[in-house]
């Protein structure tokens, strides 16, 4: 499993996943690529794309051409620079863009891949955050609100060199946009926004940008002077404003630009969903991210599909559903609609925790469900917890939520969570194939030396050669079967669910109708071998006299049939092929061959 990039902490893990019927995944790193990039941005009233494809409508009016993203001096200075520096300094400065290691290859990112994004976007205007960074290092930084998931918003407050402050913010564009009061238009111009410009800007740009499965994260500023204010979108004060409440600080802002970062869906993703959906795993997607966008890679996925009965909501629209008139989460409420959940856009750590809660609770399904979950952040810790599997990211995830997990993905893919699915299938298929082969092996000796102890009064098998099956044969008979490497077969059969006794019908008819065979062959070669054969019988032997030649052709017919149904013990769901992929295990063909030279006396 380390191979398949499964770093297992807690190996009852690996039978767990097998059996698991729900995963809730995030959405970025796992389903995406996690190399974010800049391709759209909205400035003074103009669209730009990365490449000029379409025209769209903008705020100013409906017909204007989008543009190539612009360089520094195709914009107003004033608008330019303060776009350069509330991405540069509003950022953790422990992300970074850094020369690809190989000509030709992109940009390593290193640090926030949200925050590298709009770095690779000030490199693209023909400007060096570094520089700006050096002329503010992080000591010099007044005041920083740090990005959590509740305000969805990172803010920087430094001083200007008159004595008054600026405040650079950014975050998930509808939530600034809705504390933004100006807006820079055509050619820098400064005008009011109000609200009913927030709702066209909102459906007539970062809509669009969302339904193409972008991000949009909006930029803006202010500034408190304490001189008369020369633009109206400055907040002029004589008391320095207490910066503990941020409520209050991060409001009536200007927006100076929002952007669309592609995050593309991995390559792979589609056909691994389409592989969990086949094998009866029920996938969602549980993200931070706009509705629009999340819905996007969700049909890119296909965790959605035009036709299905399905429920895409956002986190404040689940908690309303879920929920009764004194805020309690109510099990039969969420059980209305966790069935038909598939995506949850813009929610919070606590809201993967209920639901996860609430589908393990939950009594609509004849079987419990297994539920597995992803997290990469400190606070998913309890939704990994209480997981019946926890997943954690390798690559971006943090020491906390590693530690709550069971198994942690060291390549933050979604197709290693399959490959998962398939090693704890294969984990419980190999428990099960030694139990059909050993049960078989069990019932044929203990009859044989029961029927023979009453008979002739003596076992055909003497004890030194069941010590030869037991120890020998069967021991290296489970290192075989348990070496069987899991195959995409493994998934296209539904979970079998927690109360599915370990032995199958189907194994229970292989195990009575291959023991009754064996018995059927040792029984006609003790009583009536001897005869057809023509050698000496070992029916009147004395007790516990050394093997006749009778007993040792029973034996090593028992023997031989015991190790075809080795193979045979190779499929347990009712295949007619058992020789299929015998050759793909060499450490089975060779304990094969090895036990029957074994087999073979000295000359």
């Amino acid at each position: 499993m380390m191979k398949d990039n499964n770093l297992v902490r807690h190996l009852d893990a690996c039978e767990t996943m097998g059996n698991a019927t729900a995963i809730c995944s995030d959405k970025t790193g796992t389903l995406t690529t996690n190399r974010m990039t800049v391709v759209q941005s909205f400035i003074c009233g103009e669209c730009h794309l990365r490449h000029v494809v379409q025209q769209t409508m903008t705020l100013a009016d409906a017909g204007n051409h989008q543009k190539v993203l612009p360089k520094y001096e195709d914009l107003p200075p004033s608008v330019a620079e303060l776009i350069v520096q509330g991405i540069s300094i509003n950022s953790a400065y422990t992300s970074r863009v850094l020369p690809p290691d190989n000509p030709g290859d992109n940009p390593k990112q290193v640090g926030n891949k949200t925050e590298c994004a709009l770095l690779g976007f000030v490199g693209e205007m023909g400007r060096d955050y570094q520089t700006l960074r050096e002329h503010t290092p992080e000591e010099k930084l007044y005041k920083v609100y740090t990005f959590n998931s509740v305000r969805k918003s990172m803010s920087t407050i430094i001083q200007l060199p008159g004595g008054g402050f600026r405040l650079y913010t950014k975050g998930a564009s509808e939530i600034i946009l809705s504390k933004c009061s100006y807006i820079y238009g055509r050619d820098g111009k400064l005008e009011r926004f109000g609200k009913d410009d927030q709702v066209r800007l909102v459906r007539r740009v970062i809509e669009p940008m969302a339904m193409d499965g972008l991000r949009t994260i909006c930029i803006a500023y202010k500034d408190y002077v304490r001189e008369t204010p020369s633009d109206p979108n400055q907040f002029q004060f004589d008391i320095e404003p207490n910066w503990d409440q941020e409520d209050a600080i991060v409001r009536e802002l200007t927006c100076l630009c929002v952007v669309g970062i592609e995050d593309p869906v991995r390559p792979e993703v589609p056909d691994a969903i389409k592989k969990c959906q086949r094998s009866g795993i029920t996938v969602r997607m549980v993200t931070g991210d706009n509705i629009n966008t999340a819905r996007s890679i969700a049909m890119k996925c296909g965790i959605i599909r035009p036709g299905e009965d399905f429920l895409v909501l956002e986190g404040k629209e689940f908690n309303k559903r879920i929920r009764d008139a004194t805020g309690e989460v109510q099990q039969e409420l969420l059980d209305k609609v966790w069935p038909r959940l598939r995506v949850l856009a813009r929610s919070s750590p606590q809201d993967k925790y209920t639901l996860v809660k609430g589908i393990i609770d939950s009594k609509l399904s004849a079987n419990r469900e297994v539920v597995a979950v992803t997290g990469d952040g400190t606070n998913d810790g309890p939704a990994l917890k209480k997981a019946d599997v926890g997943f954690a990211m390798g690559i971006a995830g943090t020491d906390v939520a590693k530690e709550a997990s069971d198994i942690i993905l060291t390549d933050d893919n979604f197709t290693s969570i399959v490959k998962a699915v398939m090693w704890g299938r294969n984990v419980y298929d190999s428990i099960a194939k030694f139990l059909q082969f050993q049960l078989t092996v069990n019932v044929v000796a203990v009859i044989v030396a029961f029927v023979g102890a009453c008979a002739i009064e003596d076992s055909p098998l003497k004890a030194v050669q069941m010590l030869w099956v037991n120890l020998i044969m069967d021991t290296l008979a489970s290192l075989a079967l348990a070496t069987e490497l899991p195959t995409p077969d493994l998934l296209l059969r539904k979970p079998y669910g927690r109360t599915k006794p370990l032995i199958s019908r189907t194994m229970m008819k292989n195990i009575l109708g291959h023991a009754a065979y064996q018995l059927l062959v040792i029984f006609t070669l003790l009583f009536l071998g001897h005869d057809f054969l023509d050698i000496d019988t070992g029916l009147g032997a004395k007790l516990h006299s050394d093997p006749s030649q009778h007993f040792t052709v029973i034996f090593n017919t028992f023997v031989m049939m015991t190790l075809f149904n080795e193979i045979n013990a190779r499929k347990i769901h009712g295949e007619r092929n058992i020789f299929e992929g015998l050759l793909t295990n060499p450490i089975f063909y060779s304990i094969i061959l090895v036990t029957l030279a074994a087999q073979v006396p000295p000359s």
